[in-house]
């Protein structure tokens, strides 16, 4: 748990809110829609893509050992998918632009 809080603090810097969430030996980082970054304490890794041909999930992934590191990948992801699925009105105001 120690760090998906590392994350979710490194996140923060780049104004990204995120909830952290554990049980069962794992943490989960909620970050956006579709992004989950799942942490065993060993290493993140999240759903980058979905392979069509071979119908199953794409995850990248980063060592726990660099959290700061780990969260500029998620904050390019969390850019990403930000443009796929813009907030609602009602939660713009929630949401850090």
């Amino acid at each position: 748990m120690d760090a998906a809080e590392e994350l979710r603090n490194a996140l923060a810097e780049h104004e990204i809110p995120a909830d952290v969430h554990d049980g069962y030996g794992l943490a989960v980082v909620s970050v956006w829609v579709d992004l989950l970054v799942w942490c065993d304490g060993r290493r993140f890794w999240w759903r980058t893509e979905w392979n069509a041909r071979q119908r199953r999930p794409v995850y990248a992934w980063h060592s726990a050992l660099e959290p700061v590191q780990a969260a500029q990948r998620v904050a390019r992801r969390y850019a990403d998918l930000r443009r796929e699925h813009p907030a609602r009105p009602e939660e713009r105001s929630a949401c850090p632009q």
